[in-house]
């Protein structure tokens, strides 16, 4: 006779294990998303607009997320629910990282030849490219999904900030380390980089969950077909069927609203920074690039901090935190769009220093929220719904921000600040909207029958809140 399962226990080494995982992550997206595309953009002087578009790749194949989400709730591989699947994307990514050096190295030769177009480089880094963004994609919503499984339910909004804290912190360690490692474009210096990311990020991708998955399914002392056997429509159905009975739910579709449009709004302004900087206030190029460290390192700041003061709280209770910083986050942006406005330079830094600091308390907020938004049932379908709502829309988001500057400096003089000004505070009142919107989903409706909030008082503690 099969005895409940047992309550997981907490474990705080556990999570600092699970979260190395992202030191590969960000190794990985430096190198692609930074030093590749500036070598080729800068030094070799190819067009930026196929060099974004090979990043963004991942952007568009980013229903691939829900897919192995959902195949992780529904399909083990391997004999395993998560850790497979994981290691299969986390595979490809490392295989794609030679063809994009590969790559590089045959546009430099052309590039030393006087020439500016070689059809076999382009062929390898498309390839790369797709690998890199498939890789990502797959392992992308059953990590975030083993994050969550890893943690008791009161503890899974932390779990699942802590993973993605340690992201944005490696972000700026790597990409320090990384700029100390080349200065200036060598090829034998790019390749160790690529070496490097290979041992070090697949050190780390494999260290972080190894046995993991089998660990927390001894604690809670069930077998893998006792914890596929726990829903009986778990494995029924297909992926499209299970995605339209989540989308019923009323609270699922607005939380995707809230979501995709506070990332729109948050993202606006990244591709535009700098040419605002340069073009209103003539700053010189060592000033607007500290622009994204100001506002990156006050979330860093808040997001711990977070971390640490609410760590006690439960996720069903992170609503409000959610939306007072995208209210902080629309005030930054307010500020800055004063700035423009009013041509108040010393005023630029402080006000992405708001901006970035609300940016930590809403990312904190909504990531925990995004754990009670999922079912233990569903957990990589709904987690791999709310990555597409973040991935999809942060790129909208960045691509909106651009084109809007390019369409305002048709019609308006960009330089005077008023083109600037206007996106900063179109980027603040989609905040502002978004908390509008946030504040219309019944998150502990959808906890109380998730079966997350059990008893009645713990449901009057989380409304009093």
């Amino acid at each position: 006779m099969n005895s409940e399962p047992k309550q997981l226990t907490f474990s705080f080494w556990r999570m600092l294990r699970l979260s190395s995982f992202q030191i590969g992550s960000a190794m990985g997206d430096i190198l692609v998303t930074s030093i590749w595309n500036r070598v080729m953009i800068s030094q070799f002087g190819i067009p930026a607009a196929p060099v974004s578009l090979l990043i963004a790749l991942r952007y568009l194949l980013s229903p691939l997320s829900l897919w192995a989400g959902y195949r992780s709730d529904t399909r083990p591989f391997l004999g395993m629910r998560r850790t497979s699947y994981i290691w299969l994307g986390r595979g490809l990514m490392v295989l794609s990282l030679p063809l994009l050096g590969w790559s590089l190295m045959r546009f430099a030769a052309v590039h030393d030849a006087g020439g500016t177009f070689d059809g076999f480089g382009w062929v390898l880094a498309v390839l790369s490219s797709l690998l890199y963004g498939v890789g990502t994609l797959i392992s992308g919503s059953p990590y975030l999904a083993l994050v969550r499984d890893s943690a008791p339910k009161e503890k899974q909004g932390l779990a699942i900030s802590t993973a993605e804290t340690v992201l944005i912190i490696f972000f700026a360690i790597v990409g320090i380390s990384f700029s100390l490692w080349m200065e200036e474009f060598d090829p034998l210096i790019f390749w160790e980089m690529v070496i490097g990311t290979m041992v070090i990020g697949g050190f780390f991708w494999l260290f972080s969950i190894w046995g993991l998955e089998q660990q927390i399914r001894r604690q809670k002392g069930i077998t893998l077909g006792q914890e596929m056997a726990q829903d009986v429509h778990r494995a029924a159905g297909s992926l499209w069927a299970t995605m339209g009975r989540i989308w019923q739910d009323k609270r699922t579709r607005r939380f995707f609203i809230f979501l995709s449009l506070a990332t729109f709004s948050a993202w606006m302004q990244d591709a535009i920074l700098e040419p605002f900087g340069a073009e209103v206030f003539d700053l010189p190029l060592a000033r607007t690039t500290r622009f994204n460290s100001y506002w990156q390192a006050a979330t860093v700041v808040t997001l711990v901090g977070g971390a640490y003061l609410w760590r006690k709280r439960p996720p069903e209770r992170q609503r409000r935190i959610a939306s007072g910083g995208l209210a902080v986050m629309a005030l930054g942006m307010l500020v800055l769009g004063a700035t423009a406005v009013f041509h108040q330079v010393h005023l630029v830094e402080l006000s992405l220093l708001i901006f970035g600091a609300g940016f930590g308390i809403y990312t904190f907020g909504g990531l925990s929220l995004m754990a009670v938004m999922s079912s233990d049932k569903e957990a990589g379908a709904y987690l791999g719904l709310w990555t597409i709502s973040v991935v999809v829309f942060k790129g909208l988001g960045t691509f909106a921000g651009g084109a809007l500057r390019d369409l305002l400096l048709l019609s308006l003089n960009v330089a005077d600040g008023a083109g600037y000004g206007l996106i900063f505070l179109l980027e603040g009142v989609g905040l502002g909207t978004a908390v509008f919107i946030l504040s219309r989903v019944d998150v502990l409706g959808f906890a109380r029958e998730m079966g997350r909030l059990l008893s009645r008082s713990e449901v009057q503690i989380a409304s009093a809140d």
